[in-house]
């Protein structure tokens, strides 16, 4: 399949089937074909990767079905009325420059990741675009498009689904792991560790383990005033439930937000700044009562403000600014106790890291470390308030420490 693809669509010649050679050549020479095809082309890609991607035997097939495209010609002539191979080669060119190109690409490294995790744990991904296989929550924005198919859409969620439990087991198992220590001391658990009665377990996050147990604590633990985040965002809907009107909701919401913002900080220009902007958000109801979907339209502006705008306008300079002055930590938990209030933004959320992530790719992992550690945190805060770990075991845990 992979050499059969090559000469249909990279080399443009040789290929053994009269029949798709004719429809193709119908497709290509079509004077909208600079539109079309780079989805028509997208959708030939998926039809083998979806199925590849899936079973750990034809897996590989994914990276060398991606580099297939480094081997196209260099060259070839341009223009309307250009020979066949030509055109497909120019029209080719062209799709390399698509965001379809783009998510292919990072479909390769994740798969080549994970296999190079299991023939080479030792190695280090230098750049930040090769750490997309630690972050599922980011492959709904960044494998996918608009139009992705059905079975496209499926496979991606499959994909993703299996990475969360792993990273999840990983993470209660060295949690449990450091509770261990804890409690036996360390000299302890070297003589166990030395006798093979209780095998290490590895931190699965680029935190150190020191900063990895502080923000579980946070996440977990209580944070204002002995509550939790998730009692804390119980508490504000429970209190907002019955609010009169837009306005009020509003003035309300800007307390429960800064009140996770440090003192001084919030002083001194970040409160003003949020108040202001909350208050441009949608006069024309405030003194309408708020419904669900204006409440989760404001949260979405809130993540524009706080995080960036859009791939258009990246600007973050309001989220470099908290994580400067509060820590990733701190900022990370501002944005779960916002998502916490209504897990259908949470999506939105994702999407703006997809953004940050698209924006700093091509960036090594100590030019963007900012970004990693938010990247790593959201995904703890995400498996500890939205995934299957026991949330009961973590919270007795963290009040002990």
């Amino acid at each position: 399949m992979l050499d059969r693809f090559r000469y249909l669509f990279i080399q443009a010649r040789n290929y053994d089937n009269p029949q798709i050679l004719e429809v193709l050549a119908k497709i290509i020479r079509n004077k909208n074909a600079s539109t079309t095809f780079p989805a028509i082309l997208n959708r030939c890609c998926h039809i083998l990767l979806n199925r590849w991607q899936l079973h750990p035997k034809t897996q590989g097939y994914v990276v060398e079905f991606v580099e297939l495209f480094d081997l196209l010609p260099s060259g070839m002539g341009r223009g309307y009325g250009q020979s066949y191979s030509s055109r497909m080669n120019q029209l080719v060119r062209e799709f390399l420059q698509t965001d379809y190109y783009k998510q292919l690409k990072r479909l390769a490294t994740i798969v080549s990741e994970s296999h190079n995790k299991k023939t080479n744990p030792g190695k280090k991904e230098e750049v930040v675009g090769n750490l997309i296989t630690r972050y599922p929550y980011l492959y709904d924005h960044c494998l996918l498009g608009a139009d992705s198919s059905t079975e496209q859409q499926e496979t991606v969620y499959k994909v993703k689904t299996e990475l969360e439990k792993q990273f999840e087991s990983k993470l209660s198992k060295f949690v449990t792991y450091q509770i261990r220590v804890a409690q036996a001391g360390r000299a302890k658990m070297e003589e166990l560790n030395n006798d093979r009665l209780i095998k290490p377990v590895t931190n699965p996050t680029l935190l150190s383990d020191r900063d990895l147990g502080k923000s579980l604590k946070h996440y977990v633990g209580k944070v204002e005033n002995g509550y939790s985040y998730q009692e804390l965002s119980r508490s504000f809907l429970t209190h907002t439930n019955d609010t009169r009107n837009y306005q009020l909701f509003k003035d309300d919401l800007y307390e429960y937000i800064v009140q996770s913002v440090d003192g001084k900080y919030g002083k001194n220009s970040f409160n003003k700044r949020l108040y202001d902007k909350l208050q441009e958000l949608y006069p024309k109801y405030h003194n309408s009562k708020p419904d669900e979907f204006l409440k989760m339209r404001t949260y979405s502006q809130l993540f524009n403000y706080l995080i960036v705008d859009s791939p258009q306008n990246p600007s973050h300079l309001v989220f470099m600014d908290m994580i400067s002055n509060m820590g990733t930590t701190k900022t990370i938990g501002l944005l779960l106790k916002l998502v916490l209030l209504c897990s259908k933004v949470k999506p939105y959320l994702e999407k703006r890291f997809s953004i940050l992530f698209n924006h700093y790719e091509s960036f090594t992992r100590q030019g963007a470390g900012w970004l990693v550690r938010s990247l790593e945190k959201v995904n703890v805060a995400f498996s500890v308030n939205f995934g299957n770990l026991d949330m009961s075991f973590l919270r007795r845990i963290y009040a002990k420490i």
